[in-house]
């Protein structure tokens, strides 16, 4: 899913260099140095009531300021990055679905909701890297910290590494944002680690934590925040895809992007003349895309009225190459030539939450079909009728069922199918900064069956001389070759259409290159795209 309050700041390695920079809402950032002496003089003698000369070290420093001048209060950017982090470990929650809503919450305008994102999404995507890096300055096993303040020292973490906030203000402002909302006792713990990182640039840590290492895909790991086991699936997903292994630390560096918010204008009811006036540029690679500059979508009218909707290019690219792909004439169970189906019939298996439903809804409009989205979760189904609603509804259906019963319940009965399953999400970890820490090996094995009967369902759905579109945002050979090869193997009426060609022929640039054995694979450090793999299956008879 994409998000529209994503800021476009931190690029490269863990968290990036983000464009946002905030000396601090509570202090001044100066340091508060008091005098040694009763006087102010420093030659005074400091002796006790008693005549004892006290004889302390230099003087301590903390936030930079004594107790009575640091920061008490909780900066409402800083807020609600903690409470992003908080939602996304306690409640499993979406990042970029809570955020939007803890930026309205909390008021923020522009510049601060800029911050705030920047911070929340870099936090939680260079997790694994700041977390090695607080190992070193903790003087206890992190799972023996509070979890909220484990979460307030990766805010620190990333506002002094990898943001362009003065030390002084992450510090004050990162203390203070613990003592608002954990507590007095543990802010004491945080200011003082917080401290230790500050002793090193991220590049000198980087290179304290790999030094000695030999291991590539620990090395990986580590300088670009994925965990070791996708770092491994990604060099397979390149080479599996015809691209070489040595593209792995682009296409990590890649996935540490803030990416662009893409959108789309429905076909025939949607224009981007709006969004062009308001700071978004023409989209490179797709017709009717423009690349938006941020800020608050929701103020375009298009935008709220559903005709201009926020979509990655790689979607738009898969939904566009389904519908353009000319069938011919149809077949019967024979194989000879019968009757075109007039309208064409469409249907979108697995169409929650309903962006490419909407795209392809417009389309079929255009030509003349019908389209039939079908989704198993009802409130997700709900979100497939909205997404819709702009479009005509003579043209569209939602049915609220299981997509593996559909090719039993309506056999042969549509041209184009579209099976977008559902997968690890490997190909938007960029978009969803959480989601590389959630997932496992496991994921990838128990979502496997699944597909395969999806994908069954559609080639039973679809009528002899239709095409499936077998797609995911994923570019893992197990959830993308290998299911398609799978379902080759079972049927004899089955044929693979050139699925490079046919993005190719709805792309702008006519050559993107991304077609490998007959199947199609974008990438994010490729193509600017979430990596969509694309199938293209032919029911011959």
């Amino acid at each position: 899913m994409s998000g529209s309050g994503e800021n476009p700041g931190g690029q490269g390695r863990p968290g990036g260099r983000g464009n946002a920079g905030r000396n601090g809402q509570g202090g001044s950032g100066v340091s508060g140095g008091r005098g040694r002496g009763s006087g102010g003089s420093g030659d005074a003698s400091r002796r006790n009531a008693k005549g004892r000369e006290r004889n302390r070290g230099p003087q301590r420093s903390f936030t930079e300021q004594a107790p009575s001048q640091r920061t008490r209060r909780a900066d409402p950017a800083r807020l609600v990055a903690f409470e992003v982090l908080r939602a996304v470990a306690q409640e499993d929650a979406y990042a970029n679905l809570v955020l939007p809503a803890r930026i309205r919450h909390h008021h923020l305008d522009k510049r601060d909701a800029g911050f705030a994102t920047e911070l929340s999404y870099g936090a939680l995507r260079s997790q694994g890297t700041y977390d090695a890096i607080l190992a070193r300055c903790v003087d206890r096993p992190l799972d023996q910290l509070d979890p909220a303040v484990l979460d307030a020292l990766r805010i620190g973490v990333h506002q002094l590494l990898a943001m362009r906030v003065p030390a002084h203000a992450a510090l004050d402002q990162t203390v203070g944002l613990a003592r608002a909302v954990i507590g007095a006792g543990p802010s004491a713990l945080i200011n003082a680690v917080l401290r230790k990182v500050t002793a090193r640039t991220l590049d000198e840590w980087l290179d304290l934590l790999v030094a000695g290492e030999t291991d590539d895909t620990k090395i990986a790991s580590l300088r670009y925040a994925h965990p070791e086991w996708i770092v491994r699936a990604m060099r397979q997903s390149l080479v599996a895809h015809g691209r070489p292994a040595t593209e792995i630390n682009a296409l990590l560096e890649a996935d540490n992007a803030a990416p662009v918010v893409n959108l789309v204008a429905l076909p025939g009811l949607g224009s981007l003349e709006e969004a062009l006036e308001t700071g978004a540029t023409p989209g490179e690679l797709v017709e009717g895309s423009a690349l938006s500059s941020g800020g608050d979508l929701g103020r375009l009218a298009s935008v709220r009225a559903g005709t201009t909707r926020v979509q990655d290019v790689g979607s738009q690219l898969v939904a566009r190459a389904l519908a353009a792909v000319d069938l011919g004439p149809a077949a019967d169970a024979a194989g000879g030539p019968t009757a075109a189906v007039s309208p064409e019939a469409w249907l979108d298996l697995c169409a929650g939450p309903g962006g490419k439903a909407a795209l392809l809804g417009a389309l079929a409009h255009q030509r003349g079909a019908t389209l039939l989205a079908n989704e198993p979760a009802p409130h997700r189904a709900k979100l497939v009728g909205q997404a819709l609603a702009a479009v005509p509804h003579e043209s569209w259906q939602v049915r609220t069922g299981d997509g593996r019963d559909v090719g039993t319940e309506q056999p042969g009965g549509f041209d184009r199918v579209l099976v977008d399953v559902p997968c690890t999400g490997l190909g938007a970890l960029r978009r969803r900064p959480e989601s590389r820490w959630r997932r496992s090996p496991k994921d990838i094995a128990d979502l496997g069956p699944l597909q395969r009967e999806l994908l069954a369902s559609a080639l039973a759905a679809v009528r002899p001389g239709g095409v499936v579109a077998y797609v995911t945002c994923s570019p893992h050979p197990a959830e993308t070759t290998a299911v398609v090869a799978d379902a080759l193997r079972k049927r004899d009426d089955l044929e693979l259409l050139d699925a490079g060609a046919a993005l190719d022929a709805v792309s702008l640039t006519g050559n993107l290159r991304a077609g490998h054995e007959l199947t199609a694979q974008l990438w994010p450090h490729v193509h600017h795209t979430d990596a969509m793999f694309l199938a293209l299956i032919k029911k011959t008879s």
